[in-house]
């Protein structure tokens, strides 16, 4: 389980900008090329938080989708499978990948 790993990054890139204030909630955007399942990082966070004494925070995942521009016919697409990054149009390998790739905290709710 990777998200236990994850969680503690989360963990180690915000507890600096805290500087021992309350964190309510921790932003995060998640690409769906990252095989991240959200429900396994939400409940490794809940472990993670109480070990880094930040027992109310939570996290708010932005779930991004992946998207390829195919250098074959042109078209901008959103995939949906997590194991063939293809063109959905004309199933072409040929494709950049646009978005997808993201695990980044984007900011911090603090008081």
């Amino acid at each position: 389980m990777h998200e236990l790993s994850l969680c503690r990054a989360i963990a180690g890139v915000v507890q600096p900008h805290a500087a021992g204030r309350r964190v309510d909630v921790v932003h995060v955007r998640v690409g769906a090329l990252r095989q991240v399942v959200p429900e396994s990082l939400e409940f490794c966070w809940s472990m993670v938080r109480d070990h880094m004494d930040m027992p109310t925070a939570r996290l708010d995942l932005e779930l991004v989708p992946a998207e390829v521009h195919c250098g074959v016919c042109g078209r901008r697409s959103e995939i949906t499978s997590r194991w063939s990054v293809c063109c959905p149009h004309c199933h072409s390998g040929d494709v950049e990948v646009m978005c997808g790739n993201e695990f980044l905290v984007t900011s911090v709710d603090i008081t």
